[in-house]
């Protein structure tokens, strides 16, 4: 009878001080996979505590430095989404948002069960949530990835202190930024506010490499799982079906995210230095939603990026790579300013602009002529169209609008960065924020008030064919490119044979752009003047 030689390997676990806690022997002519079932019985045997892996806005596996912890530490993984909507303050999500997140959450959850894990689902107070799953599980830490909205990171702090006075470890982690807030500062030690000088002091700092996770083929799993909700329970999707296009738009979740990337690095990114203002043209990564919801982060972009120039010797590559990259920059420094100026999402940066003379809106019928694409300005209202219609809009597109609103409609930008909030997939309060505080001037590294975008230009000279205006607004689709963007100055004749009636089939412009323009100045002139003498 021949006998088999086994030979055997030394596993060591380790905790997140970096102490062992068992050494396993595992043999090593054995499967991959049966190594990991007997490593994983022999985990559950020695009875290691469960770790609680509390998912937010980092819905992936690969370079997540919270789930690395939790794999670690060498026990029992117990992944959780907890929707916490009172911890968000007064941005807990929109409609859209909870959209992705539905179809996120769900793909997170297959891709968690293909390793013989899954996603429990909770709703409700986290701190609270999170105790009774350790109760239940016998977990006794807890990680997470950062964020850094100011009612979250004040929610965190507490629980982090609440958790470790109870005897529970409590660890956080960054997943989904280049450079956290706090480790950024100008020549003064005080925050940047101009973006160029931020990113060129980033660029000068080491830059991180994805954080390697050894994704294991089967994680080891609790030896009873804890009560879940369901998907549908958390009410995330709409009652009414307004979302049918995002579906036909969108492929939430991990491996849309690096589909999208790699589409976009390998057949746009060359050109995107200027094809990106162009709306028709589908020549932005779109990528803004994944980052958002952590389905990948920046690390990954910056690698796969450095990748693509390898080759070449040269990173980056071209010059739609780099100003690709800058626009991840702009990302980073709109958390930088969210970060140390708390107060944005309510409150303009430059203070000056809270006494700013607002028109009245009586009703809120401009707003709402705004909100649905109705201004009578077609470039405007084939952005708000869009929106409405997928959840996204172009981000040339997205000026053009909100400058309607704040300069021609002269409108709170609050009002408008609310509707965004509201009805985009990738509404992130960093940027969200920083977005509308550009153009209202009065945030940081602004435009200034008095450059006040001409829609009808603006649709000239970025969709000169009309493509994406006819996409949008149909019903002006047979009219020749010389009126397309200012149908009420088109001939009768012309309109009739288009079968354009202004004012019954699209409407007239809800204001003139001159007398706009006017208005708008000299409100600002009047701002200008309270400041000198309060001066």
């Amino acid at each position: 009878m021949k006998h088999l030689m086994i030979r055997f390997q030394i596993v060591t676990l380790r905790g997140f001080d970096g102490e062992p806690l068992i050494k396993i022997l595992a043999a090593r002519n054995v499967t991959a996979e049966l190594r990991e079932r007997r490593c994983v019985a022999l985990v559950r045997a020695v009875k290691i505590a469960p770790t609680i892996l509390w998912f937010r806005l980092d819905l992936r596996l690969a370079d997540n430095a919270a789930l690395r912890l939790a794999l670690e530490r060498g026990g029992p993984v117990v992944p959780v989404y907890i929707l916490d909507d009172e911890a968000e303050g007064r941005w807990a999500m929109g409609a859209a948002s909870r959209w992705w997140l539905h179809q996120s959450l769900l793909a997170l959850d297959a891709s968690l069960r293909e390793r013989g894990s899954r996603l429990i689902l909770a709703r409700g107070g986290s701190e609270k949530i999170l105790r009774e799953i350790a109760t239940q599980t016998g977990a006794n830490a807890v990680v997470w990835s950062r964020r850094y909205e100011p009612a979250v990171i004040e929610r965190d702090k507490k629980i982090k202190a609440s958790l470790a006075g109870s005897g529970l470890t409590a660890i956080s982690a960054n997943s989904a930024l280049l450079f956290e807030p706090h480790a950024v500062q100008n020549k003064s030690g005080k925050p940047f506010q101009v973006f160029t000088p931020f990113w060129r002091h980033c660029l000068s700092l080491p830059m991180a490499e994805p954080v390697p996770v050894a994704l294991p083929n089967l994680f080891p799993s609790p030896g009873r799982w804890p009560q879940s909700l369901e998907p549908r329970e958390l009410g995330l999707l709409p009652n009414i079906q307004w979302d049918t296009g995002f579906y036909a738009a969108w492929n939430p979740g991990e491996n849309g995210a690096q589909a999208r990337l790699k589409a976009f690095l390998e057949e746009s990114s060359a050109g995107y230095g200027t094809a990106r203002d162009v709306p028709g043209a589908g020549a932005t990564s779109r990528l803004s939603p994944h980052l958002h919801f952590g389905e990948i982060g920046p690390r990954q972009i910056w690698a796969a990026a450095r990748a693509l120039g390898k080759s070449a010797g040269v990173f980056p590559v071209n010059e739609g790579v780099q100003k690709f990259l800058s626009e991840v920059g702009w990302r980073e420094f709109a958390h930088h300013l969210l970060y140390h100026f708390p107060h944005t999402p309510e409150r303009p940066l430059r203070t000056e602009f809270e006494a700013f003379p607002w028109a009245e809106d009586a009703g809120g019928a401009k707003l709402k002529a705004w909100q649905r694409g109705l201004t009578g300005y077609p470039i405007v209202d084939a952005g708000m169209r869009e929106l409405w219609h997928t959840g996204w809009m172009h981000n040339r597109v997205r000026m053009v609008a909100a400058s309607f609103l704040v300069k021609h409609l002269r409108l709170p930008w609050t009002q408008g960065a609310a509707w965004f909030w509201d009805t985009l997939v990738d509404a992130d309060l960093a940027s969200n924020t920083l977005g509308w505080q550009w153009v209202s001037g009065c945030g940081a590294d602004a435009a200034p008030y008095f450059r006040i975008f001409a829609s009808v230009l603006q649709g000239v000279k970025f969709d000169g064919e009309g493509d994406y205006v006819r996409r949008w607004v149909p019903e002006l689709g047979r009219l020749p490119n010389e009126h397309l963007h200012a149908p009420w100055e088109a001939p009768e004749h012309v309109l009739a044979r288009a079968g354009v009636v202004l004012g019954e089939t699209y409407p007239r412009p809800i204001v003139d752009h001159a007398k706009a323009r006017d208005a708008a100045l000299k409100a600002f002139k009047t701002l200008k003047a309270d400041a000198s003498d309060a001066a």
